[in-house]
């Protein structure tokens, strides 16, 4: 009569979110060996490649400001994960057999982990912000999640690929206004609240610092940037010079040089840019110079 093996059951807890279906088992055999079985469903289903993120900032939205890096990631990626409006501006780079997620523009947390879903089953995925993702765009929030689900810094692996930020695509049309200390300070309190935002302002004002003003207004959130000014006019003289940059690099762009005391507030929306000089930067003709400070002795 043939040996029949013994079976010891061990109860043991799945890991990773999997469902265990059949508890662990060890089969004995004095002939034959051992041999272990247990079953479980996991959470998501297995695949043998190493999922990639890459974070791209795209830019100002013109393809010929698109970095090169940028450019293959694109084309490489197995999903495009972004705005709409993002996804539209970099269409003639991708092809039919790409998934493109697309989702409104408040859903930036629900994207983050779209695009984390779409890695860890092993695909490559190209998450876009405008501008440079690492500033005000999808590169804090990726990995933020990333960390708060276990990641081990290894699988899926990841890159952030730079773009032009608006300040650096308003400073090249406007010539040299950031040749000094500068900063960049977003109005929006959707996720700052707005005695921070104050604090920042007044800070960067009385710093004698060139600023780039992110989310100035929108239709409901007006008193931020009408409160940003006056921050400003207590700190600096009504004539220092102003511009106001709006779709830069794409149709539609304006450009308009102004004053902090002439600066009119209706001329101001989500996608302009507010550029403040310091008090040495000036205007010649359509042009912003901060001087860097260099002794170039009498003009000639």
């Amino acid at each position: 009569v043939p040996e029949r093996p013994s079976c010891v059951v061990e109860k043991v807890e799945p890991f990773g979110g999997a469902t265990l279906l059949c508890p662990k088992q060890v089969f004995t055999s004095k002939t034959e060996g051992a041999c272990t079985l247990a079953i479980a469903r996991a959470a998501q289903e297995y695949s043998p490649r190493s999922g990639h993120l890459w974070l791209i900032g795209t830019g100002p939205g013109d393809l010929g400001q698109l970095t090169l890096a940028a450019r293959m990631a694109l084309t490489q990626a197995d999903v495009v994960v972004g705005y709409q409006l993002y996804l539209d501006l970099v269409d003639p780079l991708l092809h039919p057999g790409q998934i493109r997620e697309a989702s409104p523009i408040t859903q930036e947390l629900q994207r983050a982990k779209q695009a984390i879903a779409w890695a860890q089953q092993g695909l490559k995925v190209a998450v876009i912000s405008s501008g440079d993702a690492g500033i005000y765009g999808m590169a804090g929030l990726v990995l933020e999640c990333l960390v708060r689900s276990g990641w081990d810094g290894i699988r899926p692996s990841l890159e952030v690929l730079p773009g032009i930020s608006a300040f650096q695509a308003a400073a090249a049309r406007l010539g040299a206004p950031l040749m000094h200390d500068f900063c960049a300070i977003s109005l929006s309190d959707l996720l700052t609240p707005w005695p921070v935002i104050a604090k920042r302002l007044q800070a960067a004002a009385q710093a004698d610092f060139v600023v780039a003003l992110y989310n100035p207004r929108s239709r409901q959130r007006v008193d931020p940037f009408l409160k940003a000014l006056q921050i400003f006019l207590q700190a600096r003289p009504a004539h220092t010079p102003v511009a106001l940059a709006r779709n830069l690099y794409r149709p539609g762009e304006t450009l308009h040089l102004t004053t902090l005391g002439e600066l009119d507030p209706e001329e101001v929306d989500m996608l302009t840019l507010v550029f403040i000089g310091n008090s040495q930067t000036f205007r010649h003709g359509e042009r912003l110079i901060t001087p860097r400070g260099y002794r170039l002795g009498e003009p000639t």
